[in-house]
């Protein structure tokens, strides 16, 4: 794994590893150590207190399960629930570490369904995760491509999307579970099976799908993760006061615009 990949363990949690040839503490970071990924870099870990763990909350309010629930959710576009979620349902592990937060979304109407929170919950923990890696690269942290491992990834396709479309980097998905595979490629070398870390990766990783940006998508969501980032850093009381009272006028804009008909699609119904 070359440094500026950055791996992204989704699971009922978050774990969230990347890599760098020297750099100080971080603010907000816990785990900053030497050798601990590679003997050669320092290891950067953070991560995010709860991600499937909502996804579940979610769907069993609604009497159901996250598979059945997820059906239909690539047919969402950015911002297009109108909701804004802060996944803070655990409280925040990184980067305010505060264990006393609670969840927060914002927008709410009368129609809303557990199918628009879970895709708001999706988007919650993208931004989240966005704040994370901006976090890191504010302490030299290179984040170029993440990867996106764990229990998740494999089995949501719109899950990968998203979170590309919301940091703007590709995200490589592995062919298959990937558990265990760093104690094999550690325990290679050992064996003296490979001569070094690179040449044991090479053989022994799995082959990958990655997910591209879509540069509109990604507008979309620069906007909606700007409301994030205030809101985030204002509930989490490291701003000071935050103004409120543009967000909810502003998330039903964003709303309207992405549930407009592309116009590819208001092409294909115009009779010729």
């Amino acid at each position: 794994m070359p440094v500026g990949d950055v791996v992204n363990v989704v699971g009922t949690s978050t774990c969230i590893i990347a890599m760098a040839h020297d750099t100080n503490l971080i603010e907000g970071v816990c785990g900053v150590v030497p050798g601990s990924v590679d003997p050669e870099l320092v290891g950067i870990e953070a991560g995010l207190s709860a991600t499937g763990d909502i996804f579940e909350a979610i769907a069993r309010r609604a009497n159901t399960n996250v598979r059945e629930l997820s059906k239909g959710l690539e047919q969402y576009r950015p911002g297009q629930t109108g909701l804004l979620r802060l996944t803070w349902d655990n409280g925040d592990r990184t980067v305010l570490v505060k264990a006393d937060l609670g969840g927060v979304t914002l927008g709410w109407n009368l129609l809303h369904t557990a199918q628009d929170e879970l895709f708001a919950a999706i988007e919650g923990t993208a931004f989240h995760t966005r704040i994370i890696l901006e976090r890191m690269a504010e302490g030299g942290v290179p984040v170029e491509r993440v990867i996106n491992a764990g229990g998740i990834p494999q089995h949501n396709a719109v899950l990968n999307q998203v979170y590309a479309n919301v940091l703007g980097r590709p995200v490589l998905v592995p062919n298959g579970i990937p558990t265990g595979l760093g104690s094999s490629i550690f325990a290679s070398l050992a064996a003296g099976s490979h001569p070094d870390l690179d040449s044991a990766q090479a053989v022994i990783c799995l082959p990958f799908r990655i997910f591209e940006p879509d540069p509109a998508a990604h507008a979309v969501y620069e906007q909606l993760f700007q409301q994030f980032k205030a809101l985030y850093f204002g509930f989490g009381g490291v701003s000071g006061p935050v103004a409120l009272d543009h967000v909810l006028r502003d998330l039903k804009r964003i709303a309207a615009l992405s549930s407009e008909p592309a116009p590819s699609d208001v092409a294909e119904r115009v009779p010729i």
